[in-house]
């Protein structure tokens, strides 16, 4: 797949699924603008992409700061005059349910990150994508789907679910402009999300974590030309935890 001379904004790019993804972007000839809160790690990621030729923008941003966000657009704008992909990755995680005391500060937060940030920056960049009649990759989850664990983790989890009802109403929103627009449902991935290892490895029908790089494969393959058929769809990647 090559997306050379694609310009290619990744949010949550500093760690995980992002950073995999970004760099495997560049790999393949994007030019890519990576945007997360920890400066640190962008410079990390930025110098994996650096070595393919091209040199990432880097954007230190809070994607739940509405001015943050309108930033991370017009930056992309000004230095590269276009935008042709836009990977949502950017999400935390947390375990909630109805009865904990602070279950409202909790669910605001995952809210803002995960779902209002995506319909914002999504928002923004419509009219640019439009021009080249790019395609937007959104990261779900399988919780969107099911309750794995009989863990209900109800913020995350509605968040989610948000996430793919999103995708579908844009996509319907933006097929009559030729963009494209698809989600991603990893199941319980090797990254820093996921703090107890052992207890979501029993999850899948393959009892493993999914790496990251396999999570960006199909990110990859969605956001490529060999997906130009392919919108509103939610991608299960998952090793099977939906079968069991």
């Amino acid at each position: 797949m090559s997306f050379t001379g694609k310009v290619a904004i990744v949010t949550g790019a500093g760690s995980g699924i992002g950073a995999v993804t970004a760099k495997e972007l560049a790999r393949e000839g994007a030019k890519v603008v990576l945007v997360d809160k920890n400066e640190e790690n962008l410079q990390d990621v930025a110098n994996d992409c650096g070595q393919y030729g091209k040199k990432p923008l880097i954007i230190k941003a809070d994607v739940t700061k509405d001015d943050d966000v309108k930033h991370i657009v017009k930056e992309t704008i000004e230095n590269f005059n276009q935008l042709d992909i836009l990977i949502n990755n950017a999400g935390i995680g947390n375990r909630s349910t109805i009865f904990d005391e602070n279950l409202m500060e909790q669910f605001d937060q995952v809210m803002n990150t995960n779902l209002r940030s995506m319909v914002h920056l999504t928002h923004l960049a419509a009219p640019y994508l439009i021009k080249t009649k790019g395609n937007i990759v959104n990261t779900s989850s399988v919780c969107a789907l099911r309750l794995l664990k009989g863990k209900s983790l109800l913020a995350y989890s509605v968040s989610k679910a948000g996430v793919d009802h999103f995708t579908r109403c844009v996509a319907l929103d933006l097929a009559p402009h030729g963009v494209r627009v698809n989600a991603v449902n990893p199941g319980p991935a090797n990254t820093n999300l996921i703090k107890d290892k052992e207890m979501w490895t029993d999850c899948s029908a393959f009892k493993r974590l999914l790496e990251p790089e396999e999570i960006a494969d199909v990110i990859l393959f969605l956001a490529s030309d060999k997906a130009r058929s392919v919108t509103g769809s939610t991608y299960g990647c998952d090793n099977g935890a939906l079968l069991i």
